[in-house]
């Protein structure tokens, strides 16, 4: 027969199993599912084809503000997913004495996330409308090469 400690102890050992897995960071996530919808439309592009034979120098991103997210916690996501995917590119820091002459396998991506409307208060939470405008470049190119943009809505109260 257990001891009444023992019997506890097995108790708590089972209730502690049966408890739910803690809440991921909700931001996150929300930086995350951003950044993974990016990396999707990243590796579509034709001139990135195969994506594995490619090398993105990563721009610090800008980010508004008003959206009170980290530029480096975005970055770390973008760069988390752009690693994250299966034969996808290889991935540095852009410096700007990386600029000049590079090989027809490199670019230069820059992102810019902006608040495209003022917060939006709802009866249940208030969430922040952004666009994501992800450009590509050639390292010693002025104008993109490619661009697409990103819109969706973070909700305020995970960031």
């Amino acid at each position: 027969m257990l001891r009444p400690l023992a019997l506890l102890v097995l108790v708590a050992l089972l209730a502690g199993c049966a408890a739910q897995p803690p809440e991921p960071d909700p931001i996150r996530r929300a930086l995350q599912n951003l950044s993974d919808r990016a990396v999707a439309r990243l590796l579509d592009v034709d001139a990135l084809q195969p994506p594995q034979d490619q090398v993105l120098l990563l721009v610090a991103p800008e980010v508004d503000a008003s959206l009170e997210i980290d530029g480096e916690r975005f970055l770390e996501s973008l760069t988390r997913a752009l690693l994250g995917a299966s034969d996808g590119p290889q991935v540095l820091d852009w410096r700007p004495a990386m600029s000049g002459e590079g090989g027809d396998h490199q670019w230069r991506m820059e992102s810019r996330l902006e608040a495209t409307a003022p917060r939006l208060t709802l009866s249940d939470r208030d969430l922040l409308p952004y666009r994501l405008t992800l450009s590509l470049y050639r390292p010693d190119a002025e104008s993109a090469l490619w661009q697409t943009q990103i819109e969706g809505a973070f909700d305020a109260t995970a960031l």
